[in-house]
């Protein structure tokens, strides 16, 4: 096997696989990549068994081949070549591979191509188009909530996919995250329900494009993404009744201005206790008192005039909680929906938005 490249064409490439390769050395092959040259293309294969990548581009093949590479050693090799020149390739026999770029020269290990896992290959006939930009603003909204922990249907967030719209959930026992975005050209025969973990929805982050390609089969979701093609194993398990989650009867409603509550929030919890990051809002007529205290630090206190003419009352949250949703949505004014000092909150952006952001949070003693 020998090809030629130029440096930008596969570092880019190699640096998205550097999320998908399996980092513990539970099976050694896993740390590799799967690299095939044929034809006037190079395809490169990443898989930690759960989540997979599939990237392929142009490149001058004089010798077809495959076989496979630390992952993360031909990245940092290629990263470390000097300006944008172009980079060989050249099998030496099954065992080593020779890198050579100017005057940089190299000789790399690997593993032969048959111990690689079959990675599954989609099929992309459904035509479900997804708008790539929007999904990706959907999964910021929701990917503070992911949990990592023994109940495997809390380690992803849950894709609802139905005619004319996409939903995404999620929730780690003391918040879910919801959200919601109408697609007019959305066709679904029937409706789609899969699990996606936290590492497939942390790669499709980093994809640039216009549009996303989906499909499925029994065990697995596909997203492609122009030359680019993810693969995630489906998480077993039914996620959690998320409708019986929001509260639809909170009657107190508060809006505040966002960036002053967040710098408020910030400040007090710089006193809260380490363990549990919590603040107490002492909710009054149009303004509320933010409150935290440390045995072993001291306490802090602020207060910031909102728009409210509910009930009183004092209510704890953890701190951290309260930002996640705060920093991530955009809006001038948030608005919180409060029923008691035991009740879960639901917070909301203020104005309506083309997503539809509902954050529920449980309240905490203090």
């Amino acid at each position: 096997m020998r090809f030629s490249t130029a440096k930008e064409d596969i570092l880019g490439e190699l640096q998205l696989l550097q999320g998908i390769v399996e980092k513990r050395n539970t099976m050694p092959i896993l740390a590799n990549i799967l690299i095939n040259a044929s034809g006037d293309k190079l395809e490169l294969t990443g898989t930690d068994l759960e989540v997979g990548m599939k990237t392929h581009f142009q490149a001058k093949v004089e010798e077809e081949g495959a076989i496979t590479v630390s992952g993360k050693k031909l990245f940092e090799i290629v990263r470390s070549l000097a300006g944008d020149s172009e980079v060989v390739f050249e099998l030496k026999d099954e065992h080593m591979m020779e890198i050579t770029s100017g005057f940089s020269q190299f000789k790399i290990l690997c593993l032969p191509k048959e111990d690689y896992p079959q990675v599954p290959e989609p099929k992309f006939e459904k035509n479900i188009i997804l708008p790539l930009g929007e999904v990706q603003e959907m999964i910021e909204r929701v990917y503070c909530a992911i949990t990592q922990e023994q109940r495997y249907y809390l380690n992803g967030a849950l894709m609802i996919l139905k005619e004319g719209s996409i939903e995404f959930v999620s929730t780690d026992g003391h918040r879910l995250a919801y959200a919601q975005m109408p697609v007019e050209k959305l066709q679904m025969p029937e409706e789609v329900r899969g699990i996606v973990s936290k590492k497939t929805l942390n790669e499709l982050r980093k994809f640039d494009g216009a549009t996303l390609n989906f499909d499925l089969d029994e065990n697995n979701l596909f997203f492609k993404v122009q030359n680019r093609t993810l693969i995630s194993r489906i998480i077993e398990g039914k996620f959690p009744n998320y409708e019986a989650v929001i509260p639809d009867d909170n009657p107190s409603t508060m809006v505040l201005p966002r960036e002053k509550i967040v710098d408020a929030i910030r400040r007090v919890s710089l006193l809260s206790t380490e363990r549990s990051k919590g603040v107490k809002f002492d909710i009054q007529k149009d303004k509320i008192l933010l409150f935290s205290s440390n045995p072993e630090l001291g306490e802090a206190g602020d207060e910031l005039e909102v728009d409210y003419a509910g009930d009183a009352m004092e209510i704890g949250f953890n701190s951290l909680y309260i930002l996640d949703f705060l920093t991530t949505v955009k809006s001038d004014e948030v608005k919180f929906e409060l029923k008691d000092e035991n009740s879960a909150i639901l917070m909301k952006t203020a104005a309506d938005e083309e997503i539809d952001y509902k954050y529920v949070l449980m309240p905490m003693k203090i």
